[in-house]
């Protein structure tokens, strides 16, 4: 399980503070998949996470359809977009997740 690698990685405490800043939001929760973990709320997916060899990545299901202000989106596929992170930038990780949430109140 992606989870278990995960919290064992050399990031544990990275990925950790993500987790529970994800798990803040009102409604959001959490599947631990095979390959993966995920977030979303009752209107879809926000996000997906995990550690790389740099950090952690999060996957933004629908990042295509963000502002992306901050410039730190990576990707250019037609739906997902990814948030690479070394360090936590709470701010930035706000401005997305917002954004991801508004994107699913809409559909």
């Amino acid at each position: 399980m992606q989870f278990d690698k995960d919290i064992q990685s050399e990031f544990k405490d990275l990925f950790l503070k993500a987790r529970e800043l994800l798990l803040s939001y009102e409604g959001i929760v959490e599947t631990k998949k095979e390959r993966i973990t995920t977030y979303s709320n009752s209107k879809g997916g926000i996000c997906h996470m995990r550690t790389m060899p740099h950090g952690i990545d999060f996957g933004f299901l629908k990042g295509a359809k963000m502002n992306d202000d901050l410039g730190l989106l990576r990707g250019e596929g037609k739906a997902m977009r990814v948030l690479p992170q070394k360090k936590l930038n709470k701010k930035a990780l706000h401005y997305y997740i917002k954004q991801a949430i508004e994107i699913n109140a809409n559909k």
